[in-house]
């Protein structure tokens, strides 16, 4: 298999349609290029060429109503799928998700599910959507620099200016910043610490799957049904 085969990629229509002077910008083949120079250097890439806009096929741009935003894929072997803080069934939850799911139980009163998929959350319009669609194993934030945020930036002006009533989940200073590219004035944005364990403890409490849902009611919108099967 080529490089150029191994970073084939889907993404859903209604996204091909919104982003496509973005894909025409000069700065976008260069991702493209970095990624196979990685390659090249006998870095491996995390997620897999067909699951790096995951996030985008998963959540079409026209179901959009909740947009969680992450800083880069996981860094480990088989985790990274290309939606933030999910991980395929079979992989161990990372310390992040099993703080989101204590949150859940707090929140909801929703037990953990026994695995790590999140895909239930994106087919119902909830965006997983890191800044960084690529990483090279054990190196987090190693693709921080090569073009992705430009994107990724320009996916959530695009959410912002072409959408309303959209509720975007910052959790930690890194989300927080993004705050910046959203219209708060027909926009929701809820604000929190980051899930890790270095902040959990003021995670913990933050409410945002009910208040998102309250959002999205207030609009006359379907609520997120935020639990996951327990087996899939």
């Amino acid at each position: 298999m080529t490089n150029e085969e191994m970073l084939t990629v889907q993404i859903e229509d209604s996204w091909k349609s919104v982003l496509q002077e973005e894909f025409r910008q000069p700065y976008f083949p260069l991702i493209k290029q970095f990624i196979i120079a990685q390659k090249k250097l006998g870095k491996t890439v995390y997620p897999p060429g067909p699951l790096i806009f995951n996030a985008f096929q998963l959540t079409p741009f026209d179901q959009v109503k909740v947009v969680i935003i992450g800083q880069d894929p996981y860094h480990g072997a088989g985790q990274a799928q290309g939606l933030c803080f999910s991980v395929p069934v079979g992989i161990k939850p990372p310390p992040s998700l099993v703080n989101i799911f204590k949150e859940m139980k707090i929140d909801l009163d929703i037990e953990p599910p026994g695995h790590g998929n999140l895909e239930h959350w994106a087919k119902q319009g909830v965006l997983l959507l890191n800044a960084s669609l690529t990483v090279n194993a054990g190196e987090p934030n190693s693709h921080a620099a090569c073009g992705w945020h430009r994107f990724t930036d320009a996916v959530i002006r695009i959410i912002s200016e072409q959408k309303e009533g959209v509720v975007f989940l910052l959790w930690g200073r890194f989300a927080q910043r993004k705050e910046e590219l959203i219209d708060t004035a027909k926009h929701y944005v809820l604000k929190s610490a980051h899930p890790s364990p270095f902040s959990a403890h003021l995670f913990w409490g933050c409410k945002h799957f009910s208040k998102a849902n309250e959002c999205l009611l207030k609009q006359g919108k379907e609520a997120v049904d935020w639990r996951l099967l327990r087996s899939l």
